[in-house]
Parts: C-alpha cells; sequence; structure tokens
C-alpha cells in the first residue's frame, strides 16, 4: 500500500535519532523536538524512499514468478543442470539490469525490468542463468544467451530504452 500520510511525533526525550513505521497506509515519523525543519525533511525523503524500496521489492517478490520462468528456462535451455539457489527482484540495483554470482547460484534482478515486456524480463533471466553455465561474457557465453529467441529483439529493446552501455558491460 502507498504512503499517502506522513505523520510526525516530536519528542523532547528523543535527543538524536529519527524512526519511522507504517500503519496502513500512514508513515509515522518519531523525531527530536529540537531537529531543524531543513533536516527533518531530508530524513524523512529518505525514510520514505527506504520504505517505499522495500515495499516495491516485497510486493515484487511475494508470488514465485521469477523462480517459476528460472525453473522452466533451466530446464528448456539448459537441460536441469544449474544450480540456481535464489532469485529475486532488488530495488537497490540501479546501473545494472541484473547481476548473478555464480559462485553461490544467486541472482538479482532489478526492479526496473519487472515494468518492460515479459520477453525482455525472459531475457534477463536467461542471461543471468548462462552466467551459472559460463561465468564471463564470452563468445561461449554468448552463444547460450542466443538461444532465446527474443534475444536480439530484447537486446534492441534494452539499447533503445538508452542502456546500451550498461547491456554490454554490466549486465
Amino acid at each position: 500500500m502507498p504512503i499517502t500520510f506522513i505523520k510526525i511525533l516530536r519528542s523532547k526525550k528523543r535527543r538524536r535519532t529519527v524512526s519511522a513505521h507504517v500503519v496502513k497506509d500512514v508513515l509515522i515519523v518519531r523525531a527530536p523536538e529540537s531537529i531543524a525543519e531543513s533536516r527533518l525533511e531530508k530524513v524523512i525523503t529518505e525514510l520514505k524512499t527506504k520504505i517505499e524500496r522495500k515495499q516495491l521489492k516485497e510486493e515484487l517478490n511475494k508470488d514465485e514468478s521469477l523462480r517459476q520462468r528460472a525453473k522452466e528456462f533451466n530446464q528448456q535451455y539448459f537441460g536441469n543442470q544449474l544450480n540456481i539457489n535464489s532469485i529475486e527482484y532488488v530495488t537497490d540495483q540501479i546501473s545494472k539490469f541484473g547481476c548473478c554470482n555464480f559462485r553461490t547460484g544467486c541472482i538479482r534482478i532489478s526492479h526496473r525490468i519487472s515494468f518492460m515486456p515479459q520477453w525482455v524480463r525472459d531475457y534477463v533471466i536467461i542471461h543471468e542463468l548462462a552466467h551459472l553455465a559460463v561465468p564471463d561474457h564470452s563468445k561461449a557465453f554468448w552463444e547460450v544467451v542466443s538461444r532465446y529467441k527474443f534475444a536480439e529483439r530484447a537486446r534492441g529493446y534494452l539499447i533503445a530504452a538508452g542502456t546500451q552501455d550498461i547491456l554490454y558491460n554490466k549486465l
């Protein structure tokens, strides 16, 4: 549920810290009575952003759609040979679409991908799964990724989205 109201509770007992939590759609902020208004506004903005990102991550990951797609692609493209420990959307990954730790089998997908067409999301999933088989961006890696029938189309979509530097260097 999005935050629609902010309620600020100032306290004489509180000296330095500001805390916040959400009840329904209200962000309840507890702050020292003596904090400057400009400082409090900045802290509230940071806390609100942090809480909204956490809520978005929870919402995106509450169903098992990423895990299910990864399982299907593991079977279809990799003969069930990959060890996928986890795959999840994250909200703190801004300069990359996805990342894969091939040693642990953990895959992180940027929340930005969740707003793109399914075939682009599938491409990013397959790209990260391919890192479990071929850790680098070698010719062998790209041969694996290219087995996805919409690979070129998805790369074009991501390039058109203004992400050419990210696509080839950091995806």
